[in-house]
């Protein structure tokens, strides 16, 4: 015969109308926090909650008509496929036992690279504002090197289709040449694995060895360095003051150089085509 459960004690019900009561009051408050919000986002007095929902129903409505498109559903496909495979692959993967060691790992390069982070980080965003000036100066060659990359890629496509055609019929060979490579090295992974243990072991010991001399050196060149250091500047300051001497000549000759090379594709396009213009002749002399 079933035993009759037991009624919750008066603590019991005390308490559980307490965290009911709890909650409902947080439920409300968030509640009348959204409200809030609401009334202050779309407040009809000057009329831009109204023209906030005009701009919703119209981006809503378009990216509708978006997601139904071809494209747009063989990306959901793909991201879908992709999650799928992600989640069929992560879960043993994750219980595999060469998870715990990785995270370790990730864990240690964590907590060692936080410092490193930091203390880079101004570097960093110096290096990437210097980038994105010159990329932006380098503008005016994008279209040449796109065009040259593209035209590369199409050179490049026959030798790609053809070299995957005589693999994918030399797929016997290949089996046959991976059989015979894993049949002779696998003998060798015994041996291998014990010279790199000792190979390891005697690394050790010479880094271990080397590290006094090596941190003695490093201060002297510091010190040395740093007594040089006058001098290094002087060198760099006359280097670019003869730089800046420099400048005018160059400017000149490379001025010089584009006449010279302007005046001799004239003269090598009058040779090729001189019947384009018989009533004109040009005559360009490098000064």
């Amino acid at each position: 015969m079933a035993t009759i459960p037991s009624l919750p004690s008066r603590d019991d019900v005390l308490r559980m109308a307490r965290s009911t009561t709890d909650i409902t009051g947080q439920l409300l408050d968030t509640a009348g926090n959204i409200t809030r919000i609401a009334i202050n986002t779309f407040d009809p007095r000057d009329g831009s909650g109204q023209e906030v929902l005009r701009v919703l129903r119209r981006t809503t409505a378009e990216l509708a008509e978006a997601s139904a498109s071809p494209q747009a559903q063989e990306a959901f496909y793909r991201i879908v496929d992709t999650l799928t495979r992600l989640g069929t692959s992560g879960a043993p993967l994750a219980a595999h036992p060469v998870s715990a060691p990785a995270q370790a790992l990730l864990t240690a390069l964590g907590d060692s690279l936080l410092p490193v982070l930091d203390a880079v980080e101004p570097a960093v965003e110096e290096f990437a504002t210097a980038l994105g000036e010159l990329v932006e100066a380098m503008s005016p060659l994008l279209p040449a090197t796109a065009g040259l990359t593209a035209g590369a890629l199409l050179a490049l496509t026959p030798l790609i289709r053809a070299a995957a055609d005589v693999l994918r019929d030399s797929s016997p060979e290949l089996r046959r040449i991976a059989d015979a490579l894993t049949a002779a090295l696998a003998p060798l992974m015994p041996l291998q694995v014990a010279l790199a243990e000792r190979a390891a072991a005697a690394g050790a010991g010479v880094v271990r060895a080397s590290l006094q001399p090596l941190a003695d050196l490093t201060e002297a060149a510091a010190a040395t360095t740093k007594a040089a250091g006058p001098v290094l500047v002087a060198g760099e300051e006359l280097l670019v003051a003869g730089l800046e001497h420099l400048q005018p000549a160059l400017l000149a000759g490379a001025s010089r150089a584009g006449r010279v090379a302007r005046a001799a594709a004239v003269r090598v396009s009058a040779a090729v085509s001189p019947a384009a213009e018989p009533g004109v002749v040009v005559s360009v002399a490098a000064v």
